[in-house]
């Protein structure tokens, strides 16, 4: 079964985590995670500075370590960079202690202030020490961009019906992501809906 929005319990267990902007505005923040990658990150950066949107990348330390470049120029135009650890752990598989060493290798290349748990996957006692440092943004949205069996067409179906005022939409910088698909019609239909862009920070 597919959750295209966090459940009830998720947004219980993690209070001081950001699901949805605290806002009736319309207005919608875009998030990628797992990049930057050579082959995504170019061709999104270009969609966004087309439709002047700003976004926040949660980029994988390893790949910012490896590709400095990238991180450059997504701070030049003016998106936020945010920690989605080194290796790409999952909580729920990983002890506290290594989980924790694991972001704070990837803060050297990424945030030392902004996280997001990869798969969304977190223990409580990990949350609990986390917070106290880091600004921990999870999501409202998940269309499944990263599933290429799920398809791009679909991916854009579920956001333009689930769109709401504080959307936190998260997408995916890879390569086996859709979102290179739709990420520009997405755009241009959520402005003739009224919606605009900001940054959930």
């Amino acid at each position: 079964m597919r959750l295209f929005r966090p459940g009830f319990l998720a947004v219980r267990l993690f209070p001081e985590a950001l699901f949805r902007g605290k806002t009736t505005e319309k207005v919608l923040y875009l998030t990628f995670d797992d990049g930057p990658d050579v082959i995504s990150t170019i061709p999104l950066l270009n969609i966004l500075s087309k439709n002047k949107v700003r976004a926040v990348f949660f980029c994988s330390g390893k790949a910012a370590s490896e590709n400095p470049d990238l991180i450059i120029r997504i701070k030049s135009e003016g998106h936020i960079i945010g920690n989605h650890g080194y290796y790409h752990l999952n909580g729920l598989l990983t002890s506290k202690h290594r989980y924790l060493i694991d972001i704070e290798k990837a803060a050297e290349f990424t945030s030392d202030s902004l996280f997001r748990p990869p798969y969304g996957s977190i223990k409580i006692n990990q949350y609990r020490t986390i917070k106290r440092s880091y600004k921990i943004i999870m999501w409202d949205i998940m269309p499944y961009d990263f599933d290429r069996k799920f398809g791009g067409e679909r991916s854009l179906s579920i956001l333009k019906n689930k769109i709401c005022p504080g959307a936190i939409i998260v997408l995916h910088d890879s390569p086996q992501s859709t979102v290179l698909e739709f990420l520009d019609i997405f755009i241009r239909f959520a402005y003739g809906e009224g919606y605009r862009f900001d940054i959930p920070v």
